[in-house]
């Protein structure tokens, strides 16, 4: 049996962390980075919220390739032939594109995630279902830039970017990570799921669930804090808000104070009024048109889309 290869390509330095973190909660719209998220519970937790069914985009994205997968497959063979190499970004537990190795058949797969610990336990389970798969995993943060070491892509691959997490940049930042993912394909293709304009109270609810996972993911980013910053957020003070900003087109996460409450930690403190919010996250939901304009920019010249019945979510393939 082959083993995992794991390479921590960014060895994240605490102290640049921590001030980027306490600069955004001294801006004057108080923000966290969506980044800080993704600690061990965070990624658990976010995966309970993809069980959830009021959370749509991922059985939706799966109903989608388990419909469409044949033809998807097709296509991918067609632009990149058969046994291609699978980057997956944001890949967490794996899951999504483990659901694709039937059919695809890559040749090396290629995880990449923020969360390098989360992502070692997941490939060491996957290397024990797939013995024979050449197995890659990158600790990398590439929402602030994506680049895979030389030498890494032999052939035209490509690039996965499942669960309409494209959605967590603003058009300008998606724009940069689609033509960054153009570039690590080596002149193959990308295959992302995207989540598309629909009824608004559908859209909260799946951001604000009745049993409440999704606001422990969003009050775990204060566990985070206190860890990082040695800050003293009570969780108990905080409330999860969930809402749609229609004129930008996105779903938004915040925290907010339920009382006045001052919150100190190494370096900075700051009163938060009540009703002050905490910004924690953006997601965007797009019409399709304005998706494939998007991707044109990033320089992808052919498209094809596969969509649910409800024109709920879309699955482009771009080369």
């Amino acid at each position: 049996m082959m083993q995992p290869r794991l390479n921590q390509l960014q060895h994240y330095d605490t102290a640049t962390l921590a001030a980027q973190a306490s600069a955004d909660l001294l801006a004057p719209a108080a923000s966290v980075s969506p980044k800080f998220f993704y600690d061990a519970l965070g990624s658990r937790l976010f995966d309970a919220i993809t069980e959830l069914d009021e959370y749509y985009p991922t059985r939706t994205e799966a109903a989608i390739m388990a419909q469409h997968g044949t033809a998807i497959t097709q296509a991918v063979h067609t632009r990149l032939g058969t046994a291609p190499c699978l980057i997956d970004l944001g890949a967490g537990n794996c899951a999504k594109a483990t659901r694709l190795f039937p059919i695809l058949q890559p040749a090396r797969y290629v995880a990449v995630d923020i969360s390098a610990d989360y992502l070692r336990d997941a490939l060491g389970t996957l290397q024990r279902d797939f013995p024979a798969l050449d197995i890659i995993g990158l600790g990398l943060d590439f929402s602030a830039r994506l680049e895979l070491p030389a030498g890494l892509i032999e052939q035209p691959s490509l690039v996965l970017y499942p669960g309409s997490s494209i959605g967590n940049f603003d058009p300008e930042q998606a724009l940069r990570l689609l033509t960054e993912a153009r570039a690590a394909s080596g002149g193959g293709a990308l295959l992302i799921g995207v989540d598309l304009v629909k009824d608004t109270q559908r859209l909260v609810q799946a951001y604000d669930d009745p049993l409440g996972v999704t606001a422990a993911f969003n009050l775990n980013v204060l566990r985070h804090l206190n860890r990082l910053l040695d800050a003293d957020f009570q969780l108990r003070e905080w409330q999860h808000l969930a809402l749609f900003n229609s004129a930008h087109s996105r779903i938004e996460m915040h925290l907010v104070a339920k009382q006045a409450v001052c919150v100190t930690w190494n370096g900075g403190q700051r009163v938060f009024t009540e009703g002050e919010r905490l910004h924690t996250e953006n997601s965007y939901k797009w019409r399709r048109a304005d998706f494939e304009a998007l991707l044109r920019d990033a320089g992808y010249t052919q498209l094809q889309c596969w969509t649910d019945p409800n024109a709920d979510f879309a699955v482009l393939l771009a080369g």
